[in-house]
């Protein structure tokens, strides 16, 4: 694709020759004759005048470099729709694999590729264009939008309603119980029936072997375009907002509540029944324990203002020296105590 061409499409500024071909997107320490690579990061501008790529997206900002560039705001992002552009995913043609096995009333979109030993239950749908790899599972009554994909081995149960445009990983099961128990007099615990569902919104992606529990009553939801990396767990009746990001086992209680634009660092946990507000950040190894306020942003278990956090990490090294200075202090104080008692 020729560079010139490549501008338009990204919505770039084009700086030097317009009719270069590019044949590939790679890192700036990686690229070679005929890649396209980027900076965003300032850290990496030091790899400009070594890179062996044939052109580099940039940011307005950054200085001259003697190859062609691509100049916008958000190189990143940029980078990002390259690769969509040049290296595109290749995926199943259109159809039902002889294997499947489709219940009745079965309702398929147009345009729908249904893979080898997939399973679809009574009365579900699929709409159009969507993609189901081999090996998945869709439950009775289960509806999943236009243009998703499910890769090999999701698992969607009974009573889960997926968007358009949503892009679930292998191993992941969307409609699993919820753990809820009731417990008797005499210690024993008695399962409380997980009759709810799970609402998965327009354009969210749902990691590899995450698992996201169906609620007792009513529906665990995920917001529309909010990203779930791999390995986290949602408890029942969880309400998480638009554009969320949730990284790498994060464990969220039953019945908390996220906003719109939260970020869950790895390996958070939350307690149930709290309300993390819009936009908020969780550093990671956090443990939430109360609610928090749109805009917080936190670290630590439990979870104390970033700032405060940083103060206390760096004194937590002088703590033995403050140990050993505050004994030294008190024999001193009870030496001159007695000196002064024996007068």
């Amino acid at each position: 694709m020729r560079l010139r061409d490549l501008a338009e499409t990204l919505s770039c500024q084009l700086v030097g020759e317009g009719e270069l071909e590019i044949r590939g997107v790679a890192g700036i320490r990686e690229a070679k004759e005929g890649d396209l690579t980027f900076v965003a990061d300032a850290r990496h501008l030091k790899y400009l005048e070594e890179t062996q790529a044939s052109a580099i997206i940039l940011s307005p900002k950054d200085p001259p470099s003697a190859k062609p560039t691509l100049r916008t705001d958000n190189p990143y992002l940029a980078f990002a729709k390259a690769l969509q552009l040049l290296h595109p995913q290749v995926l199943p043609s259109p159809g039902v694999h002889p294997t499947a096995l489709l219940e009745e009333g079965v309702q398929l979109g147009g345009g729908v590729s249904i893979g080898a030993f997939t399973f679809i239950g009574k009365e579900a749908e699929i709409g159009d264009d969507s993609i189901l790899f081999p090996q998945v599972y869709v439950g009775q009554g289960s509806r999943i939008g236009k243009g998703c994909l499910l890769y090999p081995q999701v698992t969607v149960r009974e009573g889960v309603w997926i968007g358009d445009q949503v892009i679930i990983h292998s191993g992941a099961v969307l409609g699993s119980d919820g753990f809820g128990y009731a417990k008797d007099k005499k210690g024993r615990y008695h399962k409380i029936p997980q009759v709810g569902g799970v609402l998965v919104e327009d354009d969210a992606e749902i990691g590899a072997n995450v698992t996201i529990d169906r609620a007792t009553l009513g529906r665990t939801r995920i917001g529309r375009g909010t990203k779930i990396d791999n390995l986290v767990q949602i408890a029942h009746n969880v309400q998480i907002g638009d554009d969320a990001i949730i990284i790498s086992q994060v464990g969220i209680a039953g019945s908390t509540r996220i906003g719109n634009r939260v970020t869950l660092a790895g390996q958070v946990g939350i307690i149930s029944h709290i309300e993390i507000g819009d936009d908020s950040i969780v550093g990671s190894q956090s443990g939430v324990v109360e609610d928090l306020g749109p805009g917080s942003i936190v670290t630590g278990s439990p979870a104390i203002p970033h700032n405060l956090f940083r103060r206390m990490a760096v004194s937590l090294p002088k703590v033995p020296e403050l140990i050993k200075t505050i004994r030294a202090l008190e024999k001193r104080i009870q030496e001159l105590e007695e000196k002064a008692s024996s007068r």
